[in-house]
């Protein structure tokens, strides 16, 4: 009777050094330690924007009479009123919820192409990765408008006390308000937009092979799948900064 029997340890899910980590594979899991890090940097941006216009004077006039100044925190639907074709018309922050739908709706088409992978449907996961890429474009199209809309101003601008009229905004001036509100602005709008073209240049890749068949040669689509995760942290992470910038 042999003695060299080996005793195997059934497969729980569990972590123990040989199982995969509650059913997910390396790849994901490297994916969901990277979103929790980016996750505290984009809590850290918005905290320190909550603790900014908390510290600065808000305006306590009425809505109607409201004007920039560098004396008060502006309101929001004051700065973002603008939309493309319609010059002079006030549409309070009608180009942001554009922006938000835009990238809502990419989200979908990211779901539909990883349940299309899971199905080992070629095609697809083509189509939705295509519609999944126009949108990301358009997304950041409207973000280029936004930003250079901003930095533009109004044609009115805003005359300081020395007599000097600035218009739009940068890292150092800011005609709609303090020079904190620019400052925070392009950093957490930028920093979001970074993440979207970053995932945007992921998803062509993840097009071009999925064209090319890579992925249908290996079984699977599971990189469609870690590239949707990320997408849609991104989207839900727009979520935060919208309510914070544009709502509160």
């Amino acid at each position: 009777m042999s003695t060299s029997s080996t005793l195997e340890k059934p497969n729980t899910g569990t972590w123990d050094g040989g199982n995969e980590p509650l059913k997910a594979s390396y790849g994901k899991l490297m994916m969901w330690f990277f979103l929790l890090s980016d996750a505290f940097t984009f809590g850290a941006f918005l905290i320190v924007y909550g603790l900014s216009r908390h510290t600065h004077l808000p305006y306590t006039g009425e809505a109607e009479a409201f004007t920039f100044s560098q004396q008060w925190w502006p309101i929001p639907e004051k700065v973002f009123n603008a939309f493309p074709g319609f010059h002079g018309v006030d549409l309070p922050l009608a180009f942001v919820a554009l922006m938000t739908m835009i990238l809502i709706l990419s989200s979908v088409t990211m779901v539909l192409a990883v349940e299309a992978g899971h199905r080992m449907d070629k095609n697809d996961v083509q189509k939705w990765l295509l519609w999944t890429i126009l949108f990301g474009g358009t997304f950041l199209g409207c973000q280029a408008w936004e930003w250079s809309h901003f930095i533009a101003g109004t044609e009115e601008g805003l005359l300081l006390a020395d007599g000097t009229r600035i218009f739009g905004a940068n890292l150092t001036v800011n005609q709609y308000g303090p020079p904190l509100f620019a400052d925070l602005f392009f950093f957490i709008t930028g920093f979001h937009g970074t993440h979207v073209f970053t995932g945007f240049i992921l998803l062509i890749i993840a097009f071009i092979s999925t064209v090319n068949g890579v992925y249908h040669k290996r079984g699977h689509y599971e990189m469609v799948e870690k590239i949707g995760l990320y997408w849609h942290f991104v989207d839900l992470v727009w979520v935060f900064v919208f309510t914070f910038f544009y709502l509160i």
